[in-house]
């Protein structure tokens, strides 16, 4: 006689880690002063520091997380601060002039 064929015991679930709520402030470089508040019903999401008291809002979807907000409020600080290196390379009074190739001189 044969011997019967026993179940596998499911896996274990994994756990999920918590992602964090609390983040390092982009103007004052405080740790912890960054706190992330998603409003689901009125589908807004918050950024705001509690140390310089700057702020940062945005739309949220039911899948947004606060890692998302701070995330946001990055990429348009580095937005900003892109546009801003970009009108200060020029400085006021300059005209570019346009290129003229040497080939063309006798």
């Amino acid at each position: 006689m044969g011997k019967r064929k026993s179940r596998a015991k499911p896996a274990p679930k994994k756990r999920m880690d918590k992602l964090d709520t609390v983040f390092s402030c982009p103007f004052c470089n405080h740790g912890t002063g960054v706190e992330c508040r998603l409003d689901m019903k009125n589908l807004i999401g918050e950024a705001s520091c509690r140390i310089c008291l700057e702020s940062f809002s945005t739309v949220i979807t039911a899948l947004t997380e606060a890692i998302d907000i701070y995330s946001e409020w990055i990429d348009e600080c580095e937005r900003v601060n892109n546009l801003e290196d970009e009108d200060g390379d020029q400085d006021e009074g300059f005209i570019p002039r346009k290129r003229v190739s040497t080939g063309d001189w006798d």
